[in-house]
């Protein structure tokens, strides 16, 4: 025999042993799994161990012989490597060592199995796709049932809701007008709901002066376009909110309300404003307030100048004087910029932004500072800045402090807010993956939608926690029906941090326990904690990883974000749509356009439907590309 093909047989055969023996060694995990994800475990185990292995130069002799490149043997792993050996004592002239039993059919049935999942998860997916449509739901869908009757008409087959916004009363709103939408479109609409989980954000900065500003709009020559307005409403009665005009916003000021009723259309309003400018006003409209009562409900006053407002200012109109109140005190933020310097506390402060000072800004869960290490890199509000921990210290109070140096931000500087998000990608958080509202949430999903995500996983003992956490609802529950709920509730765990890709098997097979699993991509979070320069392969080997496992996938984050919200797709966002759609579900975020972002993308699947399965090309036939015969000369 030719020894290149002898090494070749003596490779495949190594390597089909130490994926038995892993198998072996992982019995007792493997054991501890739901029935119906017995397959998928023991798949997974095989595909985690030939991921342990480099085999490039086996795949590209392999190739050479034309018997497989085992670039996707995600599926059923040990069949694929089966069918190579017995390629190979074909090639040698020897028996085949695997039956036809062994070798056929394997791919197949894991698609069913992972299809079986799917459905059981998030529900039928249409004719000729494998991939179904996630509508992140906004705040109006629990009170307009036309919004919602929309995303289902054009597609929708599963809704979204988060629980870090809005509230039980809103939720429940929504879930009665995704049932009413679905009831009329005749099709099932599942139910999946975001548990937040701890959420690590910046701390309170310092208010500025409470000043407002009137402004006009101008022309590129310095004409007036809009006028600056006021909102004059009387102190003491409920405010009426300012009319949406054309121009900058109304600035809403109160006043006295005897005062007030002494204005009329036309009526002039003076004053010296914050940088002790006279300023003039014209009354131009007034809403009548209670029919018994001569104050107005509103004055709108409007002016040819910009004008800075104090709530110690002064109105005056035919010599009668009051005094403005109301002015919410302006936002400030940090100004940063890379070689900048910045503490993070734990000590619950206002940040003060004075300019020439070192920072000192507060983080809302004080657990996480201390963890933090020298050397450890810091982000803030998604990755936009970026800086490295140089020093750490305890202050005499007893409270933790870190020294960041900005390693990234916008060359001119970067403005972080108060209560923006931080990332710690290489701090281990002593946390748990639920916090107290998360638990309190998810009692609410087992008891009114189909599925919960869960943030925030970042190893199995999270995963442990959420199933047990699920088991003592289900051991407590008033009914059998709640109790039954929640063991078979559908269970999506969110990767979305460094230790959660990385402790992947781990958590799949923990996960793989309960019934009912899937997981998200979270590629927003993903990007931020693993840089973009790993997010062209990271998604990826996740969604082969649960493949491998049988268990469904989520594509979330940002597919067709620029048509939700601007109404015109990038060339670059429909690419990366046809890859989202090799997952089981697609994420759509919000946005004012995003039911045509639900249309293309139902277009989108049916389409690809027919040509790709997962990771894998169907060659369906091209019409577009038949040869004509030519006639004989």
């Amino acid at each position: 025999m030719d020894a290149r093909l002898q090494t070749l047989i003596n490779d495949v055969d190594a390597l089909i042993r130490t994926l038995l023996d892993e198998e072996r060694r992982q019995a007792p995990a493997i054991s501890k799994v739901a029935p119906s994800h017995r397959d998928g475990a023991v798949n997974l185990i095989h595909y985690a161990e030939l991921r342990q292995h480099d085999i490039r130069a086996l795949q590209a002799e392999l190739s050479a012989l034309g018997a497989t490149r085992l670039t996707t043997t995600e599926p059923a792993v040990l069949t694929r490597l089966k069918a190579a050996r017995n390629v190979l004592s074909a090639f040698a002239g020897e028996e085949l060592v695997y039956s036809s039993s062994e070798v056929s059919d394997g791919f197949a049935v894991s698609d069913d199995i992972l299809e079986e999942h799917a459905t059981a998860l998030f529900g039928d997916s249409p004719e000729e796709t494998h991939s179904r449509i996630m509508v992140t739901l906004p705040g109006e869908a629990g009170h307009d049932l036309d919004l919602v009757r929309g995303f289902a008409q054009a597609g929708m087959e599963l809704a979204r809701i988060n629980c870090a916004h809005d509230g039980p009363e809103v939720w429940e709103r929504m879930i009665e007008h995704v049932h009413t939408a679905a009831a009329e479109v005749g099709r099932e609409i599942k139910i999946g709901m975001d548990l937040a989980g701890p959420k690590v954000r910046t701390g309170a900065i310092a208010p500025g002066a409470a000043v407002g500003r009137a402004r006009v709009t101008r022309t590129e020559t310095g004409q007036v376009l809009t006028p600056a307005k006021l909102w004059l409403t009387p102190v003491g009665y409920p405010a009426l909110a300012a009319p949406d005009l054309p121009g900058r916003p109304c600035l809403a000021v109160q006043v006295d309300g005897d005062w007030l009723s002494r204005l009329a259309p036309g009526s002039e309003i003076s004053l010296l404003d914050n940088r002790d400018s006279r300023r003039h006003f014209n009354v131009t409209q007034i809403e009548p307030g209670q029919p018994e009562s001569t104050v107005p409900a509103a004055v709108l006053a409007e002016g040819q100048r910009n004008a800075y407002i104090a709530n110690s200012t002064l109105l005056e109109h035919d010599w009668e004087k009051t005094r403005v109140s109301g002015i919410e005190p302006t936002e400030r933020k940090l100004r940063l910029a890379p070689g900048d310097h910045l503490i993070l506390c734990d000590e619950q402060v206002s940040a003060d932004p004075t300019p020439g000072t070192t920072p000192r800004i507060s983080c809302t869960l004080p657990e996480a500072v201390a963890a933090i290490e020298v050397g450890q890199r810091v982000q803030f509000d998604d990755g936009a800045i970026a800086a490295l921990a140089i020093g750490k210290q305890s202050t005499d109070d007893g409270y933790v402090e870190i020294e960041l140096e900005v390693i990234h931000a916008a060359p001119g500087g970067t403005n972080l807010a108060a209560y923006k998000g931080i990332n710690l990608p290489e701090t281990t958080l002593p946390l748990p993956s639920l916090t107290e509202e998360d638990i309190a949430a998810l009692n609410f999903v087992v008891r009114n939608a189909d599925i919960a995500h869960v943030s925030f996983i970042r190893d199995s003992g999270d995963v442990e926690f959420l199933l047990s956490t699920l088991a003592d609802i289900a051991e407590t529950a008033e009914t059998e029906e709640i109790a039954e709920r929640a063991r078979n509730l559908g269970v999506v765990l969110k990767i979305e941090t460094i230790p959660a890709f990385e402790n992947l098997p781990q958590v799949l097979l923990e996960g793989m326990r309960h019934p009912n699993l899937g997981i998200m991509i979270a590629r927003g979070d993903l990007a931020v904690e693993l840089g973009f320069d790993r997010m062209a392969e990271v998604p990826r080997l996740i969604s082969q990883m649960a493949e491998a496992a049988h268990v469904p996938t989520v594509m979330a984050t940002q597919v067709l974000e620029n048509m939700a919200k601007a109404g015109l797709p990038s060339r670059a966002e429909i690419t990366d749509a046809a890859y989202a759609l090799r997952s089981e579900v697609v994420m759509l975020n919000k946005g004012p356009h995003i039911t045509d972002a639900i249309n293309i993308l139902h277009r989108m699947s049916t389409k690809l439907g027919r040509s790709q399965r997962k990771n894998r090309q169907l060659l369906r036939r091209i019409r577009s590309w038949g040869v004509e015969q030519q006639p004989a000369e």
